[in-house]
């Protein structure tokens, strides 16, 4: 994969930008960067704080030759990706299901995918947002998020970690392109959550609390119940449970 790399001081989104280029036949590899987003955003439509200079606010057009149903190992390949790249800067994080990375159960990483229909055919917009220095973490939020300036006490350039961080996409998105079943053994490597986890998980249809039991093969996971049965979660979001909210 050959990558390019398209700069913006402020983009409503960098995912809605690389869309667009996705759509008109932008190649595989383009990746668009801006200094701030004025409507950044997570999964569900959440709003992703993005101050000037912050935060890493990255994402990459892929043409991943993937069945649809393989698709969402896309996002745990990102996740393995960043994971890789904080660890180069001095910060160890964990990779909480199925798209945010955490440091000390504070996320410092969110991740979102998503397709895109093109002339050329499927594109999948992948974006990536780091908070950088303390002021990527919202009034309010301390508790729950976390930046790498807090962590490391270094301000770490968005072009130095994006640098790098394309380095291991590169690498990893070959990997799943061509042994998916891999993808999964590093994810779990890098991940408490993969495994023996009690979390509560909120899906579309109910919410419900079990333990992690790893995932099947196209990245779902897999949650035992008090009962011992089995509950595949193909979508939702997954939080570590803490006593006394335990079942």
């Amino acid at each position: 994969m050959n990558i390019t790399i398209l700069r913006f001081d402020s983009l409503s989104s960098t995912n809605d930008e690389a869309a667009a280029q996705a759509k008109r036949g932008a190649s595989e590899g383009l990746v668009i960067l801006a200094r701030s987003q004025t409507s950044g955003r997570g999964r569900h439509g959440r709003a992703w704080v993005s101050e000037p200079d912050a935060g890493l606010y990255f994402s990459i057009i892929l043409r991943p030759r993937l069945d649809a149903a393989s698709l969402p190992l896309i996002t745990l390949m990102a996740g393995v990706a960043v994971c890789d790249t904080l660890l180069e800067f001095g910060a160890k994080a964990d990779i909480k299901w199925v798209n945010d990375l955490l440091i000390d159960e504070k996320k410092v990483c969110g991740i979102l995918a998503e397709t895109v229909e093109t002339p050329s055919g499927l594109a999948v917009v992948l974006g990536i947002g780091v908070n950088l220095l303390r002021g990527a973490v919202a009034d309010g939020q301390a508790e729950s998020a976390v930046s790498l300036e807090e962590v490391t006490g270094k301000k770490i350039p968005a072009n130095d970690l994006a640098e790098c961080l394309t380095r291991y996409l590169n690498y990893l998105y070959a990997v799943v392109c061509e042994e998916p079943d891999r993808i999964v053994h590093e994810w779990q490597l890098r991940s408490t959550y993969f495994s023996g986890k009690e979390v509560r998980v909120r899906t579309t249809t109910g919410d419900f609390t079990g333990i992690t039991d790893g995932l099947e093969q196209n990245g779902a996971l897999r949650v035992k119940l008090s009962d011992n049965s089995i509950v595949i979660v193909q979508a939702g979001d997954v939080e570590r449970l803490r006593t006394p909210d335990r079942f």
